[in-house]
């Protein structure tokens, strides 16, 4: 699927970039490189990096004599990345087999991306095998649904409004929002000395619309799953249903925390 802007037809990656990030995604870079002890001259691999919001953060961090690289699964998403950060290091892979050599980097990072991993046991154990000894994991998820009450109010009118199947595909991105579920992913991976912490995260969005909108440009969860009509149908409702969550400036504004795998390699 593809957005059309003011006569343009945009990819789903572009959207995703101007829309998602700026709302959920950007403020998290310096959070997970605080949790990376990530500093100038280091090697560090973003996986998962989308187009690039933490790969940034980390190249800002590294500079000068250190070297950013991003990994992703998604030619577009890394498209995007690479117009707009030529300077970086991009990379095309799968998280389950990186393509690089053991012991290679100071640091591995991901942010948002290990509940949509096919095979997560494999790809932690992959993102510690690149790790030389003492570099440091961090890896961010969603914390539980319940716990972003905006995203719950619109999971609920989603299945009230077309069924269970559709709201399932919104509450994907949430799916692992367990401390003790993560902590036996790492377990399964051989990574035994993990800790994991809840880090609070605000989501911000010019206006219920724009919400709306922008879910309808992520193809991997709603814009997969509804058509036009029903994008329709389902900014006319959510203006109610989100209503608590807007400000008198019309600005949607709500929690979104996330959890925080670390581990140092040994």
């Amino acid at each position: 699927m593809s957005a059309r802007i003011e006569g343009a037809v945009r990819s789903p990656a572009d959207v995703y970039d101007d829309q998602f990030v700026p709302a959920l995604f950007r403020h998290w870079g310096p959070v997970v490189c605080d949790a990376a002890n990530i500093t100038a001259g280091q090697r560090v691999l973003d996986v998962a990096c989308g187009t690039g919001a933490l790969t940034v953060a980390v190249a800002e961090r590294v500079s000068p004599g250190g070297a950013a690289l991003g990994l992703d699964s998604n030619p577009e998403m890394l498209a995007v990345a690479q117009r707009k950060h030529p300077d970086i290091e991009w990379h095309r892979g799968c998280a389950e087999s990186l393509p690089f050599a053991d012991a290679e980097f100071d640091a591995v990072v991901s942010q948002f991306g290990l509940m949509f991993f096919d095979d997560r046991v494999a790809a932690l154990r992959e993102m510690q095998r690149v790790l030389r000894p003492g570099g440091r994991l961090v890896v961010a998820v969603c914390n539980a649904l319940e716990r972003s009450p905006a995203y719950a109010s619109l999971a609920v009118l989603l299945e009230r409004l077309f069924g269970k199947t559709v709201a399932d595909a919104f509450r994907a991105p949430f799916v692992l929002g367990d401390a003790a579920a993560l902590r036996a992913l790492c377990v399964a991976a051989d990574i035994t000395d993990a800790t994991i912490v809840q880090c609070n995260g605000i989501v911000r969005f010019a206006s219920i619309d724009l919400l709306v909108s922008t879910e309808r440009a992520c193809v991997w969860t709603l814009g997969g799953q509804l058509d036009a009509t029903q994008f329709e149908l389902l900014r006319d409702e959510a203006q109610d249903a989100l209503l608590p969550f807007v400000d008198a400036g019309g600005m949607v504004s709500f929690a979104m925390p996330a959890l925080l795998i670390t581990a140092a390699k040994r």
